[in-house]
């Protein structure tokens, strides 16, 4: 396996269009990098960059200890699995499988072992000869990796794999990707547009928006500290919740101000903020961070600093383990994850709590965060 480096990398297409813009970013020898964003971002024109099924427009691509700007994307030893399983139809599971092998001239018994041994990680030795028209969607998406595994390369690249998959078998097969990674300890490169699947399976995530990369770290890192607001928003299902207004000083406290209500500036938060006063900011809060007092669920202790907000129900949806209640105060809609024993109707005015310990303030002009979470003591 092999380190995978990025420097200063651009794509720009013959019309103009800038899908990747200065990328700079490492990918380390046997670990899981997800690359995630919304459609259009630029992941996976990046991941076709490091395959050399794209040319690089400006920067280098290093894999291993060489620069790949030239090689041929057969050359690269790199292997790549598509949203689109791309079975050969006539060939057999077996055939699939070890057809590159063959094409690279394998001696059989070689080919037989790779395929055995890569059939019986993946759990589909019974499948070897059947055709993929008779497999279902996860069946086939578990040849397409074995068809990568047996080349044994130096990096493995996965372009959206799950996504022609249903939920439940989703949710299965990034788990089994998940163990595979475990036990193969090679240097994955994942892409996908699900947040979901991003926080539960990688090492670090990396995280586009309209071809530039906006933060790179480990998903708990991402989760609590992000760097921009579009980042805090992208990440975390429901998204965190924003509220637009202004910092204003009183009685020596510094206070949040939407127009319609107002909030407490967490203490730990004063100094940095103090530059934005009476300037425009963002106010982010997680839906989790919103709760009732009253009921806490899975919360061992209270917050330690608060603050409350009235607001008025619009819209209750039960999940079973928890709930989510849709609100407006003032200019604003948010959500609150909430314990499911919460009780409320529509259009009720409903009191809750706000854990000022995770808010998140960014600066309203350029999205950037201001300061990182307020710790407790």
């Amino acid at each position: 396996m092999a380190e995978v480096i990025l420097q200063n990398v651009r794509k720009v297409y013959p019309n103009g269009v800038v899908a990747v813009e200065d990328a700079t970013l490492a990918i380390h020898d046997r670990e899981l990098l997800v690359l995630v964003g919304p459609s259009g971002c630029g992941k996976t024109t990046m991941l076709r960059l490091i395959a050399g099924l794209e040319e690089v427009t400006g920067g280098e691509i290093f894999i291993g200890d060489r620069c790949v700007n030239a090689v041929p994307a057969k050359d690269r030893d790199v292997a790549m699995v598509f949203q689109s399983y791309a079975l050969y139809p006539h060939m057999t599971v077996y055939g699939n499988m070890a057809f590159g092998l063959r094409l690279r001239g394998f001696a059989r018994a070689e080919i037989d072992r790779r395929v055995q041994e890569a059939a019986r990680i993946l759990g589909i030795a019974p499948l070897l000869d059947r055709k993929p028209r008779s497999l279902s969607g996860g069946e086939r998406q578990r040849v397409a990796v074995g068809r990568a595994i047996v080349r044994k390369p130096q990096a493995f690249l996965f372009d959206e794999p799950l996504s022609n998959l249903d939920a439940n078998m989703r949710v299965q097969m990034r788990t089994e990707l998940t163990k595979l990674h475990g036990r193969l300890r090679a240097t994955m490169i994942f892409v996908t547009h699900d947040q979901v699947e991003a926080l539960t399976m990688g090492d670090r995530i990396v995280v586009m928006h309209q071809g530039a990369v906006q933060q790179i770290a480990e998903p708990m890192q991402l989760y609590d500290h992000p760097a921009n607001r579009f980042v805090a928003g992208f990440i975390g299902s429901p998204p965190m919740n924003f509220f637009e207004g202004r910092l204003e000083a009183n009685g020596g406290d510094l206070f949040f101000q939407e127009g319609g209500f107002r909030i407490r500036v967490p203490r730990a938060a004063r100094e940095s903020l103090a530059p934005f006063l009476d300037r425009p900011v963002t106010f982010g809060l997680r839906p989790e961070d919103v709760f009732d007092p009253r009921v806490h669920g899975h919360r061992a202790e209270g917050p330690t600093e608060t603050d409350t907000l009235t607001a008025r129900v619009d819209l209750i949806e039960p999940m079973g383990h928890e709930s989510f209640m849709y609100l407006s105060a003032g200019r604003s809609n948010f959500t609150a994850r909430l314990d499911p024993r919460v009780r409320a109707e529509i259009d009720d005015r409903k009191t809750l709590t706000l854990d000022l310990s995770k808010v998140r303030f960014f600066d309203a002009e350029t999205g950037r965060a201001i300061v990182e979470r307020a710790s407790r003591p």
